[in-house]
C-alpha cells in the first residue's frame, strides 16, 4: 500500500536526494501542458485521469521504471496521483508514495535560513545582536526575511506605533515605545527579549512567526518593499494578527492602495532592538519600490536588485496601475495601452538605474544583498541557487560581476527594456489583491490565483532580459 507524506516531507526526501542518500523517481500525472509550465525539478510525465484504465507496460515504456525503483507521485491536487499510487501498487511496484495535496502543497513549502552578515557586523562590543533570517518560498523562489535586534530583557508588551517626531529633528521612528524614548523595546507576555519585524511575508505568516519564537523574538512590525505582483502579500493579514503596525513604502499610497497601511518614507528608520532599519526609496521596478538598510551589515532589495541580476520595469503599467502611463483602463485601444506601458517601463528603468547607481550601489562593499527573489525556471530548476541555503551576495561582488551594472543610462533601459520574460502568472489580479482592490474569495482561489513560479529571473546578469516581481 502507498504511503502518503507532506510536501514538507517530500522537500526533505528531495534534500537527502540530492545529498546521495536516497534514490526515487517523481512522476507528475498532470496534463501536458501543467507540466510543462511548472513542475518539480527532475519530474517525470505520465499523464493519468482517475477512472481511465492504466497499462502499466504502457507506464514503463514511457518513463523507464521498473517495479524495482522507488516511485513518488505527484498531481496538482493530491487526488489524481493517490488514485495512479493505487494502480501502482496493483501492478507490483512496492515502494509506492504520494505526496499529500500535490503541487498545491508544494507551493507552500518553506526553508529558513539564517544569512551570513561576516564581518559587516563588527561594530564594537556595543553593538546589539542582529540576526536576518531568510524565509525561502521554493517552488517559487519568493524570499522574505525576520530581521531580529537585541535589547535588555524587559516587561514591555506590544503597543501602537508612534510616528510622532523622535524629539532630536530625525526621521527616526519608533516601532514601539515603552520608556519615552525613540529605541524599541517589545517583549510579548511569554517572556521574548528580543524585537523583530517582517519584511516580504507571503500568505503563510506563521513561518515568520515561527522564525521569531525560534529567536525568542516579538514582531513588533511588519513591512513590504513594495506592491507584489506575483504573490499575496500576508503583510497586512500578519500585522492583524499581531496587533502590529504594517508598512508600505510611502510613495505606494499613489497607487490607490486601498488597505490600511502605515507609509515609511525615504530615510526614515525603525528602531530594531538597537538596529537601525533604514528605508531607502529605490523606485524602477515599481514606482513605490523600497530596500531597507540593516544597520550598516545588511540591505534588503526587494525586486530592485537581485543575486545575479535587477528588476524588470513594465508590470506595474501592463497592469493598468498608475494610469498617466498606463492608460486610462476604460477599455481603450490594446496597442495604445501596449505602447504606453512601453513608454511606462523605459522611464521606469531610468528610475531603476538611479536606484542602483546612485543608492544601492553607493554602499560600503561589505553590505550584504539580501534580495527578494530567487529564479525558479519553468522545470524546477534553480541555476546555482541551493534551495535551502542562504541566498545573498554583496555590494562589492554585485559592482565587480553584474555585467548590467556596467552599462550606461541608455543602454541599461535598451538592456531591460528590449526583451522581456513571460509575465508571472494572473500578475494584474495579483497586484490588485495587494492593492486592496481585489480580494479572492476563498482560500482555493487564493491558491489558484499565485501557483506558478514567480518568473524573476530570466538569465544571470540580465543578458537577454530583465527580471520580474
Amino acid at each position: 500500500m502507498a504511503e502518503t507524506i507532506s510536501a514538507d516531507e517530500f522537500r526533505d526526501m528531495i534534500d537527502a536526494r540530492r545529498r546521495g542518500d536516497r534514490s526515487f523517481a517523481v512522476v507528475d500525472t498532470r496534463p501536458e501542458e501543467s507540466f510543462a509550465g511548472w513542475r518539480v525539478a527532475d519530474a517525470i510525465h505520465y499523464f493519468y485521469k482517475p477512472f481511465h484504465e492504466f497499462d502499466v507496460d504502457d507506464f514503463v515504456r514511457e518513463t523507464g521504471l521498473s517495479p524495482d525503483d522507488s516511485v513518488v507521485t505527484l498531481c496538482a491536487k493530491g487526488k489524481a496521483s493517490d488514485d495512479f499510487a493505487a494502480e501502482l501498487d496493483a501492478a507490483g511496484y512496492e515502494d509506492v508514495t504520494v505526496v499529500a495535496e500535490g503541487m498545491r502543497g508544494w507551493s507552500a513549502v518553506y526553508d529558513r535560513t539564517a544569512v551570513p552578515l561576516g564581518d559587516a557586523t563588527a561594530a564594537g562590543d556595543a553593538a546589539p545582536p542582529l540576526d536576518v533570517v531568510q524565509v525561502q518560498r521554493r517552488a517559487k523562489g519568493c524570499l522574505g526575511y525576520l530581521v531580529v535586534g537585541g535589547r535588555e530583557p524587559g516587561d514591555a508588551d506590544h503597543v501602537p506605533a508612534d510616528r510622532s517626531d523622535a524629539g532630536d529633528g530625525s526621521d527616526r521612528v519608533a516601532v514601539a515605545d515603552s520608556d519615552g524614548s525613540d529605541r524599541v523595546a517589545v517583549a510579548d507576555s511569554d517572556g521574548s527579549d528580543r524585537v523583530a519585524v517582517a519584511v516580504d511575508v507571503s500568505r503563510h505568516g506563521d513561518e515568520w512567526v515561527e522564525a521569531a519564537a525560534e529567536r525568542g523574538a516579538s514582531i513588533a512590525a511588519v513591512l513590504d518593499t513594495h506592491v507584489h505582483a506575483d504573490h499575496l502579500s500576508g503583510g497586512r493579514a500578519l500585522a492583524d494578527d499581531l496587533g502590529v503596525p504594517y508598512y508600505l513604502p510611502a510613495a505606494a499610497a499613489a497607487r490607490d492602495v486601498a488597505s490600511d497601511f502605515d507609509p515609511i518614507g525615504r530615510n526614515e528608520t525603525l528602531d530594531v532592538g538597537g538596529v537601525d532599519l533604514k528605508a531607502l526609496a529605490t523606485p524602477g521596478h515599481t514606482d513605490d519600490g523600497a530596500s531597507y538598510l540593516v544597520g550598516d551589515a545588511a540591505v534588503l532589495t526587494g525586486d530592485t536588485l537581485f543575486t545575479d541580476s535587477v528588476g524588470r520595469t513594465e508590470l506595474q503599467f501592463s497592469a493598468g496601475d498608475d494610469g498617466d502611463d498606463a492608460g486610462d483602463g476604460d477599455g481603450g485601444d490594446a496597442g495604445e495601452a501596449g505602447d504606453a506601458a512601453d513608454a511606462g517601463a523605459a522611464g521606469a528603468a531610468r528610475q531603476l538605474y538611479d536606484s542602483l547607481h546612485g543608492t544601492l550601489l553607493a554602499q560600503p562593499d561589505d553590505v550584504v544583498v539580501c534580495p527578494g527573489h530567487f529564479a525558479v525556471a519553468n522545470d524546477g530548476t534553480t541555476g546555482e541557487v541551493e534551495p535551502g541555503a542562504p541566498v545573498a551576495t554583496t555590494i562589492g561582488t554585485a559592482r565587480r560581476e553584474m555585467r548590467v551594472l556596467d552599462l550606461d543610462a541608455d543602454a541599461f533601459v535598451d538592456r531591460i527594456t528590449g526583451t522581456l520574460p513571460e509575465k508571472p502568472p494572473n500578475y494584474e489580479s495579483v497586484i490588485a489583491a495587494n492593492r486592496g482592490v481585489e480580494s479572492p474569495p476563498d482560500e482555493t482561489a487564493a491558491i489558484e490565483l499565485e501557483l506558478g513560479p514567480n518568473r524573476c529571473a530570466a538569465g544571470p546578469d540580465a543578458d537577454s532580459a530583465a527580471d520580474d516581481d
